[in-house]
């Protein structure tokens, strides 16, 4: 009876800290899309389309240049329980010193640097000063997510965001009055990434003055062995969600970049579910694997894909008027993007189940192999497509790319570990219909929009009946009591 009166417990708190965390991450991520019209149209589209590819940027600089260490604090939970904390903290530092390191060789190579990456000196700096204090932020969101705690991690992400946000549209308006249109992507650089940046760096006080260590060499070695094979399967990812914008605005222009960025804010929306659900998930599969049992996953994984499936058929129904709510006129071509948008990062969703089993025994270098490879044949598909398509061939090779990933994944899974837990056949269909579905839908954007609300309406009605009960169980899952 104490045993189970313990597991419910802990249950209780998992689901807890996995919902304020889940919140945290929609309201932070949510309010940057729910400002994009305000962006869109404050900025030229040339400039929104500078300020995203900016931002895809720091994305790929902060993967390469942290070392990826903060994916550790993940799995060093279970190996170094009685002091997770100075783990977390000697760790902290060994990605500082990455960092430093890295920007010791940009300040070398600083001219040229700044010239592919279309960077002044005001977004050169903030860039690295980003880099550290958003590594910090990563570090306490997954160590808080680990102890199965939030309060602190999610008062310092909306500490940081929504003051952020908010200064930086204050700034933009007041260049616009001013006449300082040339400014105003130093005013979004400056009202942005300064509040984060300062907030950051509080964090990173608190992981040293909780944890105490600054230099652990043990630490150090744990940390790299696990960490840095993951480094060209993270880089993978960052370049393939992120290479589409910065080839775009090299091989065509900024403001065809500012065009398919707009249309990624839709399917941002379906990625900030699945990253959230998925952050809140990984602690309770992790648990599963290591109770051996992986069995009782398939079953509550297969309703969350189709869950999301549904979802993402949802977003492509909406996309005319959620264009028109987020940018004006000249933006409408994005709302061709959205269906293959949606469905790559389904894809990529759905390659998570088999990725995660490589991670928990360790074997990240498989990972890695999986995805750079996907990463190499998504980039050539990029250039090959956009040279002789245009720029919204980059949304289909993507996607494709997705499923590619999924596919190797899901053979490596099984081949490494001699385990599975969804069937990679059953996932394969589940993810190429409601790929097909999602293309499909586009059809409907040229009949009257109260016929496509109907069929949303119909499907929908259907969908939450024939799931209520998987999906109940599933959100029961972590309140499961004695």
């Amino acid at each position: 009876m104490a045993g189970k009166n313990k597991d419910a417990s802990l249950n209780k708190r998992a689901f807890t800290s996995g919902f304020f965390f889940i919140l945290a991450q929609l309201f932070a991520r949510g309010l940057t899309f729910a400002v994009t019209p305000i962006y869109s149209r404050l900025l030229t589209q040339a400039q929104y389309g500078i300020v995203r590819t900016y931002e895809s940027w720091l994305l790929i600089a902060y993967t390469v240049m942290s070392l990826c260490l903060w994916r550790s604090v993940d799995v060093a939970k279970n190996d170094f329980e009685e002091d997770y904390n100075g783990y977390v903290s000697s760790v902290h530092t060994l990605s500082y010193i990455a960092i430093a390191f890295f920007f010791g060789i940009c300040m070398i190579f600083k001219t040229q640097v700044q010239d592919f990456c279309q960077m002044d000196d005001l977004m050169f700096y903030s860039c690295f000063l980003y880099v550290f204090t958003y590594t910090s932020m990563l570090y306490v969101q997954r160590r808080d997510k680990q102890v199965l705690k939030y309060k602190f991690s999610t008062m310092a992400t909306l500490l940081t965001i929504v003051p952020g946000t908010f200064l930086s549209i204050w700034l933009i308006y007041r260049g616009r009055v001013q006449g300082l249109i040339d400014q105003l992507v130093d005013r979004r650089v400056i009202g942005y990434y300064v509040p984060q940046i300062i907030g950051g760096a509080i964090v990173a006080i608190v992981i040293w003055t909780q944890g105490k260590k600054f230099i652990n060499l043990k630490y150090w070695k744990y940390g790299l062995a696990f960490s840095l094979p993951l480094i060209p399967e993270a880089l993978s990812i960052q370049i393939m969600n992120q290479s589409d914008k910065i080839m775009i605005q090299k091989m065509i222009s900024n403001e065809a970049a500012g065009i398919f960025a707009l249309a990624t804010t839709i399917s941002f929306i379906i990625w900030i579910l699945e990253d959230s659900v998925w952050n809140a998930w990984i602690p309770w599969l992790y648990a599963k694997i290591s109770q051996g049992e992986e069995k009782e996953v398939a079953k509550p994984w297969t309703s969350v894909m189709h869950m999301f499936g549904i979802l993402s058929w949802v977003i492509v129904m909406l996309a005319p008027e959620a264009i028109a709510i987020l940018g004006p006129a000249k933006y409408r071509p994005a709302v061709w993007l959205i269906a293959p948008m949606v469905s790559g990062t389904l894809f990529r969703f759905y390659s998570y189940s088999y990725s995660a089993l490589q991670n928990y025994y360790k074997r990240t270098q498989y990972v890695a192999a999986g995805t750079i490879g996907t990463m190499v044949l998504n980039v050539i598909l990029n250039y090959v497509c956009i040279l002789n398509f245009g720029y919204m061939a980059a949304a289909y090779t993507t996607a494709f790319s997705y499923i590619i990933l999924l596919l190797v994944q899901g053979i490596l899974e099984h081949k490494i570990t001699g385990m599975v837990i969804v069937p990679l056949r059953k996932t394969l269909l589940i993810a190429v219909v409601y790929g097909a579905i999602n293309l499909l839908s586009m059809n409907l954007y040229k009949v009257s929009w109260y016929f496509r609300y109907a069929v949303l309406i119909l499907v929908v009605a259907a969908a939450a009946i024939a799931l209520r009960k998987q999906m109940a169980a599933v959100l029961k899952m972590f309140k499961k009591r004695k």
